[in-house]
C-alpha cells in the first residue's frame, strides 16, 4: 500500500460516507475510532443530521472545505458517483472499507492521481502502523 502510511499520517480530514449514528454499527465504531485518533471526521450520510458531535451532509459535494481521505462505507454499486466527488474535491487518498470493491472506479480515481485502498478497515491498517512506529 505504497504512500498510505504517509497520507494516514499527513491527513487531518476524513470524510466517511455511510456513516450511521447507530452504535452497533461498524462505520460508528471506526470513525469513532479515528476521532480518537485525532483526525477530523465529517459524516456523510443523507440520513444523519449529526454523528458523534459532527455536522453530517448529504453528499460528499455539500461538506465545506478540503477533504484528504474519503472513508467509504457504502454497498460497492455506490461508488462510482463516491469516487468522481472525491476527484472534485481533490482527495489525497480514498479507503473502501472490508467488502467494498470496485475496479472501475478504482482505476478511474488512481487516473486522476488519488491513491486507493480497497477491501481494507482503515482502522486496522491505522492501528497496525501505529504499533510498527
Amino acid at each position: 500500500m505504497k504512500g498510505v502510511p504517509e497520507i494516514l499520517q499527513s491527513a487531518r480530514t476524513i470524510a466517511v460516507v455511510g456513516v450511521s449514528s447507530k452504535r452497533f454499527r461498524p462505520s460508528y465504531g471506526v470513525t469513532e475510532y479515528l476521532q480518537r485518533a485525532g483526525y477530523r471526521i465529517i459524516p456523510v450520510n443523507p440520513q444523519e443530521t449529526e454523528v458523534l458531535g459532527e455536522k453530517s451532509y448529504p453528499d460528499l459535494d455539500s461538506v465545506p472545505g478540503p477533504i484528504d481521505i474519503v472513508d467509504i462505507f457504502r454497498r460497492s454499486e455506490f461508488v462510482p458517483e463516491i469516487v468522481e466527488a472525491a476527484i472534485r474535491k481533490g482527495a489525497k487518498l480514498i479507503w473502501m472499507q472490508e467488502g467494498v470493491v470496485h475496479e472501475q472506479a478504482a482505476r478511474r480515481a488512481e487516473a486522476a492521481g488519488i491513491v486507493v485502498v480497497m477491501d481494507h478497515c482503515i482502522l486496522k491498517e491505522h492501528r497496525r502502523l501505529a504499533q510498527a512506529s
